[in-house]
């Protein structure tokens, strides 16, 4: 009787190559998300190199990665020039206000359509979505006038009362808000606690990564925000940062500009918004992750 084959067996590869083969795949990721790294931060870097940079060496070939002799002149020269303190000041303050507007305003509404019911609840929340799509060039022109026939020009009322709110933050709050479980929100409301308590001593400390999120995006959106400042502002003590620094480069440097001056604005300007992030990096990663696993 013939004897029955028994099936052959697929081959396993060895332990020690399977390992050799993970180590090596990881070490090819680090090296891709390593160069990608160098890639990104390459233009602040040279941004920052050029701003220590005096005369004619920021136009030297080839050019210097970093300075021979590193100089804060540029600095100096920038912050001795007319109102530049003043428009630091107008971007700082213009830009924490409005951010705690939307902080503010965003969460009160968020919570409200996440975790209330009320008649014409989820109507009101798409009509929300829908203003978002709405293009912000359409309305500037009838937001200017409006502003202008409040006498809002050229002052702090102008710059930062449009800008409170906003339908993304009340987005963004509400998709946040809608991950807290509400059996804790109702234990509290059991235990005797008032609406406003639930709200600020429960919701927003368990809201903090979203929080953190929206005020990243709105401090560093309001900062580098150009347009609207340009618009109302015609004093140069009203002038937001960025809007000074622009007309001040046309104006004197329209044919020589002067990189190195330039690049020390520029640099100015980025200090805020990537000192935010890095002081909150960690309720940061939090926030982007929020809502990606539920169960």
């Amino acid at each position: 009787m013939a004897q029955s084959i028994a099936p052959q067996q697929p081959r396993q590869p060895a332990p020690h190559k399977t390992q050799r083969l993970g180590k090596v795949s990881l070490l090819l990721a680090y090296a891709l998300l390593f160069a990608w790294a160098i890639l990104s931060l390459f233009p602040m870097y040279w941004m920052l190199a050029t701003s220590l940079k005096e005369g004619q060496n920021v136009m030297r070939l080839p050019p210097e990665l970093w300075p021979s002799a590193p100089s804060l002149q540029n600095y100096h020269a920038l912050f001795r020039r007319g109102d530049v303190l003043r428009w630091l000041f107008n971007s700082a303050f213009m830009s924490l206000a409005v951010t705690g507007g939307h902080v503010l305003f965003g969460a009160m509404a968020g919570y409200a359509f996440a975790k209330k019911l009320f008649p014409g609840r989820d109507l009101l929340f798409w009509l929300l979505l829908a203003s978002i799509m709405v293009p912000g060039w359409t309305t500037i022109i009838p937001l200017y006038m409006l502003v202008a026939s409040l006498d809002w020009l050229n002052t702090y009322q102008g710059l930062i009362v449009p800008s409170l709110a906003s339908a993304g933050a009340m987005f963004l709050m509400k998709q946040s808000m809608s991950t807290l479980p509400s059996e804790l929100l109702d234990a509290a409301c059991i235990d005797g606690a008032s609406e406003p308590g639930i709200f600020w001593r429960i919701v927003l400390p368990l809201s903090k990564p979203g929080l953190a999120v929206l005020s990243i995006f709105t401090f560093v959106s309001v900062w580098n925000d150009f347009t609207w400042p340009l618009f109302i502002t015609s004093q140069s003590t009203m002038r937001t940062f960025q809007v000074g620094l622009t007309l001040l480069y046309q104006t004197e440097y329209n044919h020589d500009a002067d990189y190195g001056l330039l690049m020390a604005g520029a640099s100015s300007a980025a200090i805020p918004g990537v000192s935010r992030f890095v002081f909150l990096q960690r309720y940061f990663l939090q926030g982007v992750t929020l809502g990606a696993l539920k169960g």
